[in-house]
């Protein structure tokens, strides 16, 4: 079924351990952030350019815990318990800094820009002008932003206290042309851990000129413990009953369609890999999932709404996913090098976790009809997406 017409969204050297952060009880207090709460930070390792890696580790009142660091601003580490109360990282990752900068093809956990996605033909045209991006190779797709998008660069990282807990606050200054997008962009990406285990996640942006922007966060989870087999047996869930089609190459068409009767029904939940082995000719070139839905979206601009509910049924954790996003990418790691060293120097099987990125859609520049990805100056880009993490499932 193609559904065509849909409703236009507003436009949005190695170091040493961790320090604790010196923060007195008052100010937490008065921050409305519990004093069992803290953020550690310090050098994690340097770049073999020199330049010097910091990492910062919000723990809660449980000791669940989330490690972020200043390259791409990826999430490095989940530290969540089970049903039993155990404790397991589950993100997937490496040991390493600058392994997230070299051949990093799945994007572990890193903050993707300037645009998520696709954009194809690696042009598109804002008012009057045609922009020209960077292309990935020989391909004529820009991808999540180009060769050299935010998850390559250096952020700027710093502990932060908001209303909803421990954080770090990423900033980064993107100049104009960055990629071939026009504008400075001032960018901030937000990390928020809260002691009910809820990650939030707040993306914001201004620029010097109108420009695109898709941002969104390229983690992948496996619930059962990053590194212990295959996330085929999870339950995944989405609020969502179309999808935006795409061609085997995964260019999208513009089309928006139904996922009633297709493997991309995961509307009232299933194990990811039932249907992985489709006959559909975009799952057979993917290897697997690799599909943007249309979610079902708050009434309440900005807002955050259900998105997603994923669930191990062996140990019991459960992920779910709010966001003000109209989109979320579902990818189920089709293409992991099985060979490579990953975290504890071991490598990951195929198939080892699972990327629920929130955005909007692939190549909108292109398709009108799609939710605008337009910011103009003197405009301020928010969005927000929350992960929050749970036991009883299963």
């Amino acid at each position: 079924m193609m559904f065509r017409p849909f409703p236009l969204a507003s436009n949005p050297v190695r170091g040493g351990a961790f320090a604790p952060s010196v923060v007195t009880a008052l100010l937490l207090l008065a921050a409305g952030t519990p004093a069992d709460c803290k953020t550690s930070s310090g050098l994690w390792e340097t770049l073999p350019d020199g330049r010097p890696v910091h990492r910062f580790r919000m723990t809660n009142a449980s000791g669940a815990s989330v490690t972020v660091m200043e390259v791409g601003a990826a999430i490095t580490e989940i530290k969540v318990p089970d049903r039993k109360g155990v404790l397991a990282d589950v993100a997937l990752g490496y040991d390493h800094p600058v392994d997230y900068l070299t051949n990093n093809s799945p994007q572990f956990g890193l903050a993707i820009g300037r645009y998520a996605g696709r954009i194809a033909g690696g042009k598109f045209t804002l008012g009057q002008t045609e922009y020209k991006l960077v292309t990935q190779g020989r391909s004529a797709t820009s991808m999540h932003g180009g060769p050299q998008g935010f998850g390559t660069r250096l952020w700027t990282g710093k502990a932060v206290r908001t209303k909803e807990g421990e954080g770090v606050r990423f900033s980064l200054t993107s100049p104009d042309g960055d990629q071939g997008f026009p504008g400075k962009m001032q960018v901030s990406v937000t990390y928020s851990w809260t002691n009910d285990n809820r990650l939030i996640i707040d993306y914001e942006a201004t620029t010097t000129k109108p420009t695109v922007i898709n941002l969104t966060q390229h983690s992948y989870f496996n619930l059962a413990g990053a590194g212990k087999g295959d996330i085929l047996d999870h339950i995944l869930k989405l609020d969502a009953d179309f999808y935006t089609d795409a061609l085997p190459d995964n260019t999208p068409t513009g089309e928006i369609r139904a996922v009633r009767g297709t493997p991309f029904d995961f509307s009232q939940g299933k194990p990811i890999g039932r249907d992985l082995n489709a006959p559909d000719p975009q799952m057979v070139a993917n290897r697997g999932f690799n599909v943007n839905y249309v979610l079902k979206r708050s009434t309440i601009p900005g807002e955050v709404a259900p998105a997603a509910l994923l669930t191990d049924p062996k140990t019991g954790r459960t992920l779910q996913v709010l966001t003000s996003e109209p989109g979320l990418m579902l990818y189920t790691a089709n293409f992991i090098n099985t060979q490579r060293p990953m975290k504890g120097g071991a490598p990951y099987p195929l198939r080892a976790g699972v990327a629920l990125e929130t955005q909007h859609f692939p190549d909108a520049p292109n398709w009108p009809h799609f939710p605008r990805t337009t910011l103009m100056p003197g405009k301020t880009f928010h969005s927000r997406t929350i992960f929050a993490f749970g036991t009883g499932g299963g």
